[in-house]
């Protein structure tokens, strides 16, 4: 098996710590490791070093490098830019099935948290046995509590058990649905979180690209033809400007036919808010969480204070999201988190740059 490492997102919602520059799957969130070297480091029971390529972007390519010092440099992949998820994985594919042609790849983001590593292996060796019968397989997180920012699957017929893991065709798939929908997804016993990871073999979503997504194939077709030459960055930066951005969930895996999904309780998170990251971190007694930073409260509780060099002090806080870095301070109430992404915008919006 090969692993491919989707490496090029922005992570706004952890701004003010994540950046252009350094972005969240870059930086140590969570543990000593940055959440790319967790990835990899997880994948170490299932493929050696050299069996894992990264998609990344022009931005973050050195740091990429200097992270993964046991990945060849020939595996980090650049995009010229970034047009989600379905022109990363068939970027990447093209350059593992040059090397394999008969690869079952698993497809991995880099900035998602898994605490139970085991059981992430064998739910990869599970959907590496469907990937290997002709599936398209997602992994599905069975859900916690009924998330509205989450897609959902639905599991269909049975197929078989891999691994001590039941699988299942998929019935169906449902973007981020309203609050009342989500309750009912989590009470049916029937749906899963959608986490974007997949595994499937090279020429099946290669083909499944070329049915679903003709214009995105016959780009990819023409940037591989000069894979290997001199003209390989410029044939692939002129086909990446008329590739319009796509999710490969939507743009492949909810039009196919033959589709699995593995359902796993892996302790994931896709660490998409300051709240989120506050769920995966432990609490001193107060409910509190203190990460890089001195703490001075009174009756300050269930709050994140997310520091550096300075003390932070708080009186009477519940429930908030403080992040205070060299050049920014955030304030805001847990339950609002998911708009900091909304500052971001607005900092583009007026040009200062020296913020993002």
């Amino acid at each position: 098996m090969y692993a491919l490492i989707l490496a090029g997102g922005q992570g706004t919602r952890l701004w003010p710590r994540s950046r252009q520059d350094r972005p969240k799957q870059l930086l140590n969130i969570v543990s000593p490791s940055t959440m790319l070297q967790e990835t990899f480091a997880r994948l170490g029971p299932l493929m050696p070093p050299d069996h894992v390529y990264v998609v990344t972007n022009t931005v973050c390519e050195t740091e990429v490098c200097r992270q993964l010092t046991e990945v060849p440099p020939e595996n980090i992949i650049v995009e010229p830019s970034g047009k989600n998820t379905a022109p990363a994985v068939g970027l990447g594919t093209l350059y593992i099935r040059r090397r394999d042609p008969q690869a079952a790849v698993a497809v991995l983001s880099a900035d998602h948290v898994i605490q139970r590593a085991d059981e992430f292996i064998l739910a990869l060796r599970a959907a590496e046995s469907l990937a290997q019968q002709g599936y398209l397989v997602t992994i599905g997180i069975k859900p916690s509590r009924p998330e509205t920012g989450y897609g959902y699957i639905e599991v269909g017929v049975p197929i078989a058990t891999y691994y001590g893991h039941p699988t299942y065709q998929v019935a169906r798939f449902t973007e981020k649905p309203d609050p009342a929908t989500a309750e009912r997804f989590v009470a049916d016993g029937r749906h899963l979180w959608n986490a974007g990871m997949f595994v499937w073999k090279v020429d099946r979503i290669l083909n499944a690209i070329a049915k679903h997504l003709p214009d995105l194939h016959q780009a990819l077709a023409e940037a591989e033809a000069d894979l290997g030459t001199p003209d390989e960055r410029s044939t692939l930066e002129r086909v990446w400007r008329r590739i319009e951005p796509i999710s490969v969930d939507v743009g492949v895996m909810e039009r196919d036919d033959r589709v699995a999904v593995v359902p796993a309780d892996l302790g994931w998170s896709d660490v998409g808010s300051w709240t989120s990251l506050a769920e995966v971190l432990s609490a001193d007694e107060h409910g509190n969480i203190v990460v890089g930073a001195e703490h001075l409260g009174s009756e300050t509780t269930g709050s994140l204070i997310y520091g550096g060099r300075r003390l932070i002090a708080t009186i009477g806080m519940k429930d908030v999201i403080i992040v205070d870095t060299d050049d920014v301070l955030l304030v805001c109430p847990k339950s609002r988190s998911q708009e900091v992404k909304d500052l971001v915008e607005r900092l583009k919006a007026e040009n200062r740059e020296e913020y993002l």
